[in-house]
C-alpha cells in the first residue's frame, strides 16, 4: 500500500465524531497532527497519507469530514489535489496547511477560491510545530468549528442556508447621519467575504476611508492586499505605522501586528502596535475597534464578517457605546458564525444581513440614503 502511515475503517469510528483525513509528506508532522487530534473526544483521524494522490485514491473509502492538506507535497501538491479531492466528496471541508511563504500564502489564497474552506499556516520547522501551543489549539478548533459543515449541503456562495431555529435578535436603531469611516474585521471565510463586499462599494470607499484586520500571519495579510487592490481597484495595502488615514483607501492590519487609529493635529493616523496577543489574535479586531471609539465616536460604523471566537465584541462594545454603530454578517452566510454571532446575540447591531446584500446597504449608509 502505497500510504504512508495508516488508515481507519471508517466502520471504525462514530459518526457523531468528526472524522480526519491528514496529508502531508512529513512523517514526523503527520503523526504529531495524528496524536493532537485523537486526543480530542470528539475528533477521531480516519487516514494518515503522504502526498495529495494518495488522498484522492484514499477519500472514498476514508469519508473524511475534514481533510487537513499540505499545501508542498510530491506527486500530488494540496493545490492541485484540492479540486479532485471536492470533485470525489464536494461536502468535504479542506483546511490547507502551509509554512509561510510568500509562495504558499499566494498558493493558499488561491486554495480558498478554489473551494477550500480555510488554512492554517505551519511553524516553518517540524521542532517549532512540536513546541507551538497556539497553532495545536488553532488547528484543533479550526476542524472543530468547520468539521460540522461537511454534513450539511453545500450551496453556491451567494446563497442563502436555511438559518437554525433561534431567538429573534434585538437591533439597534440604524445611523442618522452618513458615518465617517468603515472598520471590518474578519477571520475565517474573511478573504472571500472582503471581496464580496468590497467589490461593490465603491462609491462608499470614495467617501470614507476603510480599515480592515483580518486574522492572518506576515506575508498573507502582504498577499490580501494585493488580491483585493484588483479586485475592488483601489489601493489597498498593509497599514504603516503613522500614516495619514484618508478616504478612497482600504488599510489592512499587517499580519503579527495590531493596528490601531489615533487622532494628532486633528488628523486621524495608523498606529501599529506590537504587543502581545488578544483574544489569541494578532492582529485583533478589538484594538481596531476600541480605538475607533475614541477617534470618531458615532461617526464609526463597524461590520463583523465571518469568523471563528469572540474577537471585536469587546471593541464592539466601546464603539456603540460612544455612539457608533455595527453591522453583522448573518448566520446562513458565513462560514463560522462566532464572531458575527457574538456582536449579534450581544444586542449590538443595527442589521444583521447576508453577506449579498451587505454592500448595498452600506452604500446607502454612507451616500445618506436611508438604510
Amino acid at each position: 500500500m502505497n500510504v504512508a502511515a495508516a488508515t481507519v475503517a471508517p466502520e471504525a469510528t462514530s459518526r457523531k465524531r468528526i472524522r480526519v483525513m491528514i496529508v502531508d509528506d512529513a512523517a514526523v508532522v503527520r503523526g504529531l497532527f495524528a496524536r493532537w487530534v485523537t486526543a480530542e473526544p470528539d475528533l477521531d483521524v480516519v487516514a494518515l497519507l503522504r502526498t495529495g494522490r494518495d488522498a484522492v485514491d484514499e477519500i472514498e473509502r476514508s469519508d473524511p469530514d475534514v481533510v487537513v492538506l499540505d499545501v508542498e507535497m510530491p506527486e500530488l501538491d494540496g493545490i492541485s489535489a484540492l479540486p479532485l479531492l471536492l470533485a470525489k466528496k464536494r461536502d468535504v471541508v479542506v483546511i490547507m496547511a502551509s509554512t509561510v511563504t510568500r509562495r504558499n500564502a499566494e498558493i493558499s489564497l488561491k486554495a480558498l477560491a478554489l473551494g477550500a474552506a480555510d488554512y492554517i499556516p505551519k511553524p516553518s520547522s517540524p521542532a517549532d510545530v512540536n513546541s507551538s501551543d497556539n497553532f495545536r489549539r488553532e488547528l484543533i478548533e479550526k476542524i472543530r468549528q468547520l468539521g460540522p459543515r461537511a454534513r450539511r449541503p453545500r450551496v453556491a456562495a451567494a446563497a442563502v442556508r436555511p438559518a437554525r431555529p433561534h431567538v429573534p435578535l434585538a437591533l439597534r436603531p440604524m445611523p442618522l447621519t452618513p458615518p465617517r469611516v468603515l472598520l471590518i474585521g474578519s477571520s475565517t471565510g474573511g478573504p472571500q467575504a472582503l471581496d464580496a463586499v468590497l467589490s461593490h462599494c465603491g462609491s462608499l470607499i470614495a467617501r470614507a476611508p476603510v480599515l480592515i484586520t483580518q486574522h492572518m500571519p506576515p506575508t498573507f495579510t502582504a498577499i490580501l492586499a494585493e488580491h483585493l487592490s484588483r479586485a475592488v481597484k483601489v489601493p489597498v495595502r498593509e497599514a504603516t505605522d503613522g500614516e495619514a488615514i484618508l478616504p478612497g483607501s482600504i488599510y489592512i492590519a499587517p499580519g503579527g501586528h495590531h493596528m490601531r487609529v489615533a487622532s494628532r493635529d486633528g488628523a486621524a493616523v495608523i498606529v501599529i502596535d506590537d504587543g502581545p496577543q488578544i483574544n489569541f489574535c494578532k492582529p485583533s479586531v478589538d484594538p481596531l475597534l476600541s480605538s475607533a471609539a475614541q477617534v470618531w465616536g458615532s461617526k464609526a460604523l463597524a461590520l463583523i464578517l465571518t469568523g471563528m471566537g469572540s474577537d471585536g465584541l469587546a471593541g464592539a462594545r466601546e464603539l456603540v457605546a460612544a455612539g457608533g454603530h455595527v453591522v453583522a454578517q448573518d448566520e446562513a452566510t458565513s462560514v463560522v458564525w462566532g464572531m458575527p454571532g457574538q456582536v449579534a446575540h450581544a444586542g449590538l447591531c443595527s442589521a444583521v444581513l447576508p453577506l449579498p446584500d451587505i454592500a448595498s446597504r452600506l452604500t446607502r449608509l454612507f451616500t445618506g440614503e436611508r438604510a
